[in-house]
């Protein structure tokens, strides 16, 4: 499969659990620490949901998106469908879409935040660049399964800083696990750039 074809197929959440799964399986990994981030730390719960911890000794999951982002009967904590499907109905103008999601996505619409043009402009070229497929499978966590999360039962440990705007979703990711103590750490300060 060549890279421009990857980018539709097997851009998801998904096969990145299952490629995990493939080189654990490859390199005989055993007692591994596995540390995912945003996304990545979705593919790890995912991963640990579908293969169980027998090689996996501790996990780190950091602002990682939960396995459920939707908010449902089992997961009112949850984001609107009205939410996702605004960032779906974007496709018309991905350059604008992306250029307006910056402030949010750092923080900007905040009275009194220091906003930085460098960072929002280094935001939209990366989104422009990253093509369409993999923007529009992003969000595919929206229907996934809350479930992966009460399945890890090695020592985790979850960072997210409360002053992420998202921040419920690392509480979401607290609650769902369940199986080891809790420390949350207040004003975490999170960098952009």
């Amino acid at each position: 499969m060549t890279s421009r074809s990857r980018r539709w197929n097997g851009n998801d959440l998904d096969t990145y659990a299952d490629d995990l799964a493939t080189l654990v399986k490859m390199f005989d990994l055993k007692n591994a620490i596995h540390v995912g981030h945003s996304r990545g730390g979705g593919e790890v719960a995912l991963y640990i949901g579908w293969q169980g911890t027998k090689r996996v000794a501790k996990a780190v999951l950091i602002g990682a998106i939960p396995p459920l982002m939707l908010k449902t009967a089992s997961n009112p904590g949850g984001t609107p469908i009205e939410a996702f499907d605004q960032l779906r109905n974007a496709v018309v103008d991905w350059s604008q879409f992306w250029k307006d999601l910056s402030p949010p996505f750092y923080g900007y619409n905040r009275r009194g935040a220091k906003i930085s043009e460098g960072v929002r402009e280094s935001f939209w070229l990366q989104r422009m660049i990253g093509r369409l497929p993999s923007i529009l499978l992003l969000y595919q966590s929206v229907f996934g399964n809350a479930e992966d999360l009460k399945k890890i039962d090695v020592p985790t440990l979850i960072m997210h800083g409360d002053d992420d705007p998202q921040k419920s979703k690392a509480r979401r990711i607290l609650a769902a696990q369940q199986r080891h103590p809790v420390i949350v750490i207040e004003a975490v300060i999170m960098c952009s750039g």
